[in-house]
């Protein structure tokens, strides 16, 4: 498949803080991270190729990634319309309060809903930023009515309709 096209991704993040410090990286961990993004399906020995490494050094510095927590997960990436889900939706989510214990029974009950596969903590006029995916938009609005407004810590929300995606890159720059 060409660069971009692959049906699974590699998951990684980079997150700086005191208890999670940026792991240092060499330029053939670099572009191990950068091949994994586009093709997570390679093979060791064909990635192993493309780095100059042999294999068993080459599967040591993967799995060297995966133990770190840099390399998250794998997974499949499926195309949204293909299995029947049409509308797409970014919702910013404004809760009765600040309070911690308005966050977390918020955070707890969005995770149970299926269609909000996003969940953002956001600054600005809202307080949450949820992307959802439904079916159609008779599916959207029942979804919002009967769950999602039905949220106690909900105060208001404002929905924002995808019309066209031009841009949807699982595939973070990894920093030098």
């Amino acid at each position: 498949m060409p660069f971009g096209e692959s049906a699974y991704f590699c998951a990684i993040y980079f997150v700086s803080s005191p208890m999670n410090p940026v792991i240092k990286l060499d330029q053939i961990d670099r572009k191990i991270l950068e091949i994994l993004q586009s093709d997570a399906k390679i093979t060791n020995a064909q990635l192993s190729k493309e780095i100059g490494l042999s294999p068993a050094p080459t599967l040591e510095r993967v799995k060297k990634l995966e133990v770190s927590g840099l390399i998250k997960s794998y997974h499949a990436q499926l195309d949204p319309e293909k299995i029947g889900l049409g509308i797409t939706t970014f919702v910013q989510v404004t809760l009765v309060g600040h309070k911690k214990m308005f966050t977390d029974a918020f955070v707890e009950k969005i995770n149970l809903i299926d269609e909000i596969i996003e969940c953002h903590h956001i600054t600005g006029t809202g307080d949450f930023l949820l992307k959802v995916i439904s079916k159609d938009i008779t599916a959207y609005q029942k979804l919002m009515l009967e769950r999602v407004n039905e949220i106690e810590e909900v105060a208001s929300t404002q929905t924002m309709v995808i019309l066209s995606t031009f841009k949807d890159s699982k595939i973070l720059p990894v920093p030098i």
